[in-house]
């Protein structure tokens, strides 16, 4: 009697293994994480795409960024030695207020030097994630849509609801301010807007507009990025005496 050996379906080599993740990661996150493909990289990427998800899970066919995956990559990077610099990419519609601040408020405080990259877009509560970082770059045909906080669903209390989006509002509003150069005057011009958008309030701006405004450093695309950010890696070396904490 012949015995059939047994097969596991398990990655037996090293290569396997790696590769498994790599799967796993894009399954999961959505993303494959540069420094595990590259282990020589000390930058970490960081892509925020589509919708940003908040308390509500979206309907699968909606592509979305998670919070709840995106703030524990962001403490993983801050706390790995061998990642001295974080690039964040986005190109999102914008989504939850909430999430999408808590995703600003992590990269603002990070320790690391931050890049943020604008492709395609950096609409709604995706304005303050781009300006979040120690510098902001936008593509040349990139857009960032700026108007006013809505509220999805049952409105129960009018007077409470709209105190409640007053102090929401002022929330973006006050980041924004914080972390880039434009007025408060010009904000709120190009967020109160009327006229050029189809049933709705606000601005569109595009790329080399974003950065006269103020609201975004310079034009430019993945080289400038990553120049940047090398620069300013090198800058915190000399800081720290060539050794990065």
């Amino acid at each position: 009697m012949h015995r059939i050996p047994y097969q596991s379906n398990a990655p037996h080599t090293d290569d396997e293994k790696r590769k498994s993740g790599i799967v796993d990661s894009i399954q999961q996150l959505g993303q494959a994480n540069i420094t595990a493909t590259q282990t020589d990289s000390n930058i970490y990427c960081l892509t925020i795409i589509g919708q940003i998800e908040g308390h509500i899970i979206l309907p699968p066919q909606n592509k979305t960024t998670k919070y709840e995956h995106i703030i524990p990559q962001l403490v993983a990077a801050e706390q790995n030695p061998k990642i001295e610099g974080i690039l964040i990419i986005l190109n999102t519609v914008g989504g939850d207020v909430e999430a999408g601040l808590a995703i600003a408020e992590m990269i603002a405080s990070m320790s690391k030097p931050t890049v943020t990259l604008v492709l395609g877009g950096g609409h709604s509560i995706g304005v303050p994630i781009a300006v979040s970082s120690d510098h902001s770059i936008i593509a040349e045909t990139a857009t960032m849509t700026i108007h006013p906080i809505r509220l999805n669903g049952l409105v129960i209390g009018v007077p409470q609801t709209f105190e409640y989006l007053d102090k929401m509002q002022e929330r973006v509003l006050r980041f924004i301010l914080n972390h880039s150069s434009i007025t408060e005057e010009e904000l709120k011009s190009l967020m109160f807007k009327t006229g050029e958008l189809t049933r709705d309030i606000g601005t569109t701006v595009i790329g080399a507009d974003a950065v006269k405004k103020g609201l975004i450093k310079q034009v430019g695309g993945i080289a400038d990025a990553i120049s940047e950010l090398n620069k300013r890696i090198e800058e915190r070396r000399k800081l720290a005496g060539g050794v990065v904490q």
